[in-house]
């Protein structure tokens, strides 16, 4: 992939809005929670609008159309276009339009936003096994989703079939907590079948690409609050990324993360679009930024200072970091962190 390993958050002068022109923003944990606008989301995201910055909703949950997801944004003060949605349906239509002939059945096993991507593709979704599909899609069904429908997902896939998916996260956050996602429905399907599927979704190559031809984004800014997702999709994608902490990620996590999760910058939340991001630089054996300095003890990490709490947690990771190389962070950042409030 050619990209050197991180060893500290980068820093920007200009306001992320302005170094960048296309924000690609996840929406589960960084613009709304149970369907409620995160605190500062829209005001934010109004901010960047009106500043010239392009707004891209790029999601892994293939259930709902782009047209239901842009209605959603609209009602919670965020006006968005059908258009400005990127989903891990319409990547997954794609690859398999690029596979299949014009007008091929596809068996679905998942909702309508499967079934809209795949007619745009000129593609026809079918529902059963015994409808000659010559191959399979599987996406996030919601919690109504039969079980019958992983059974025919696996009498056609049996038949030697292709399989796709439209993303592999084993979890989707909910109103009432974490739920299981269409991760967990695919293994149900791989573990009757034995058989491993194409998948489309974040933080793969198609899905990227799928972003990028619908936006036209230059200078795209991935901005998410999943490492293995989000942060890992621009990291494959050679992009640059904001990891906002009002999501799943915490502070431990952030240290821990290995080269291909960890992210450009690092903020609370959709503020960090609307400022630069202070720079974190080597200083007395350790990394300063604002008022902190972070060090790699012996076995733990050593902070020190008084500021703001995301300037601590950003030294704190350029020493993590650089500690782990090319690994994990294997030291103890339960002390240091105790002294961070995010």
């Amino acid at each position: 992939m050619g990209q050197s390993v991180r060893t500290s958050p980068a820093d920007s002068e200009r306001a992320l809005s302005e170094a960048y022109d296309t924000a690609l923003l996840d929406l589960d944990g960084v613009v709304y929670a149970g369907g409620n606008a995160i605190a500062h989301a829209v005001e934010s995201l109004a901010t960047a609008r009106d500043g010239g910055m392009h707004l891209a909703y790029v999601t892994n949950n293939a259930l709902r159309t782009p047209d239901s997801v842009a209605a959603h944004l609209t009602e919670l003060g965020i006006p968005t276009g059908a258009d400005d949605v990127i989903t891990s349906a319409q990547a997954v239509a794609r690859l398999i339009s690029e596979q299949m002939p014009d007008g091929a059945r596809v068996l679905v096993i998942g909702g309508e936003g499967l079934r809209v991507a795949l007619r745009e593709r000129g593609l026809e979704p079918v529902e059963s096994a015994d409808d000659d599909p010559v191959a399979v899609v599987q996406g996030y069904g919601g919690p109504e989703l039969p079980w019958g429908r992983f059974a025919e997902a696996s009498y056609a896939i049996a038949r030697g079939l292709p399989w796709y998916a439209s993303n592999t996260d084993l979890t989707i956050p909910s109103a009432r907590g974490i739920a299981p996602g269409n991760g967990a429905a695919v293994e149900v399907v791989r573990i009757a079948t034995g058989a491993e599927p194409q998948v489309a979704g974040k933080p793969l190559p198609p899905m990227h690409r799928e972003t990028i031809l619908r936006t036209g984004a230059e200078r795209p800014l991935v901005v998410g609050d999943r490492l293995d997702t989000d942060i890992e999709g621009a990291f494959n994608g050679e992009v640059d990324s904001l990891l906002v902490l009002t999501g799943v990620t915490d502070g431990a996590q952030l240290l821990a993360a290995p080269p291909q999760h960890r992210p450009t910058y690092v903020d609370a939340d959709l503020r960090g679009l609307l400022t630069g991001q202070p720079e974190v630089a080597a200083a007395d054996g350790g990394f300063r930024c604002g008022g902190w300095t972070a060090v790699a003890g012996a076995e733990r990490l050593e902070l020190d200072g008084d500021g703001e709490a995301l300037d601590g947690l950003r030294a704190l990771c350029a020493a993590a970091w650089t500690a782990a190389g090319d690994g994990v962070c294997e030291l103890d950042p339960g002390k240091a962190l105790a002294r961070l409030e995010f």
